[in-house]
């Protein structure tokens, strides 16, 4: 525990309260509540926000009837969450063909990334887009983030540790774009297509041959024209492929698992800390004041 916070923080409410009796007798203090602050659970508490959800974090009744769950799985390094939602597979709010064509682009996108290697995998002809992914992006944290809750008359506080964002992940969608393009195209005339049309035999002179780009003399070739913050970037890239996801059960609020988490944020501590600053240094402190 920090011992400095609680002190500091009743100090700033007995200054506002002060301040507030002195300008009007008609402004009474309504009820002074007791600070506790926990580290129980750190840093296991984030944030996580939804901008685009506009329901629930919860299975569809059509996908629970069906047995399915919401899954969750992370990779510590990259500090990158996934949560994978089942989709509502009623026919009036979904397509079956649709959702086979890019059930089959998504399995195709797994095997390039080896998202999947330890996973037996079905042919691709019985794939279907079965759930909605829901990929993280860290939000650095400005200053000291803290979960509050009011209890029996106390603030409990507890620190959050990280920030995230999650929306809908759609990378299959580009490989979906890309067989669609070789239906229409065919791979054979695609690959060709940078050597332009065929020499006339009959033409006294034909165009000079075109010279294919190839790697400079220090071996790097095209990389040679990189810059070093793109060099970071994709080696950053390369290195959260790599690295494996690791799974995790997702509990509902309503759960008994939920409930045990939620009670071990409070803090059962009666303590009284001691304060080891003044009010002026704690305002000094305060950014923006």
């Amino acid at each position: 525990m920090a011992c400095t916070h609680k002190a500091l923080l009743s100090a700033y409410q007995d200054c506002i309260s002060t301040k507030r009796m002195s300008a009007t007798e008609d402004d009474p203090v309504v009820s002074v509540l007791p600070i506790h602050l926990s580290t129980a659970l750190f840093p296991n508490i984030h944030l996580h926000q939804f901008p685009l959800l506009t329901r629930p974090l919860q299975v569809p009744p059509s996908a629970a009837q069906s047995g399915k769950k919401v899954r969750a799985r992370l990779k510590h390094k990259a500090a990158r969450l996934e949560v994978h939602v089942p989709v509502d597979t009623r026919p009036e709010v979904w397509n079956k063909e649709r959702g086979q064509e890019l059930g089959q682009a998504r399995t195709t996108d797994d095997s390039e990334k080896d998202m999947d290697s330890k996973k037996e995998k079905a042919p691709v002809a019985d794939q279907h887009l079965s759930e909605v992914r829901l990929r993280s992006e860290q939000i650095p944290n400005k200053g000291a983030y803290m979960l509050g809750i009011v209890r029996d008359g106390h603030i409990h506080l507890h620190p959050i540790s990280q920030t995230h964002q999650l929306r809908p992940t759609l990378t299959y969608m580009d490989v979906h774009l890309r067989k669609s393009r070789r239906s229409r195209v065919g791979v054979d005339d695609d690959s060709d297509s940078d050597d332009g049309p065929p020499p006339d035999p009959d033409d006294p002179n034909p165009p000079a041959p075109v010279k294919k780009r190839t790697k400079s003399s220090d071996g790097r070739g095209e990389r040679s024209g990189l810059t070093v913050a793109r060099r970071e970037m994709l080696h950053a890239m390369r290195e959260e492929e790599e690295e494996p996801w690791q799974d995790f059960e997702y509990h509902d609020g309503e759960t008994e698992e939920a409930a045990e988490a939620f009670n071990a944020i409070f803090s059962k501590s009666d303590d009284k800390l001691a304060c080891t600053s003044d009010l002026a240094s704690f305002f000094k402190n305060i950014s923006g004041l």
